[in-house]
């Protein structure tokens, strides 16, 4: 039985702003409209579908995850050129055993 969908994106092309909401509210909830549980990688494809689907219809602003930033104040965060790496010491003596 063959593919209807060669890729990942004939496959959010196909995806309708109905279906597109009923993905959403799965991925909030963990549970299908009706009501069984999502399995991880059902999660996980629904959230890329989600993500790719609203990267290619909706602007920014409307776009899962969006942050508005209007208003918020500059910090030095948030410059690219003021960037320092951060290195994790392990602290912890290291445990030996005999």
């Amino acid at each position: 039985m063959a593919n209807e969908f060669d890729s990942f994106g004939a496959l959010v092309d196909s995806i309708t702003p109905e279906v597109h909401e009923k993905l959403k509210e799965a991925v909030a909830t963990g549970r299908w409209a009706n009501g069984d549980k999502l399995t991880p990688e059902q999660l996980e494809h629904s959230m890329q579908a989600v993500i790719a689907w609203e990267l290619k219809n909706l602007p920014e602003e409307q776009r899962t995850g969006y942050i508005d930033r209007t208003g918020l104040q500059q910090s030095h965060c948030d410059s690219p050129e003021d960037q320092n790496t951060l290195t994790w010491v392990d602290d912890k003596p290291k445990r030996t055993t005999h």
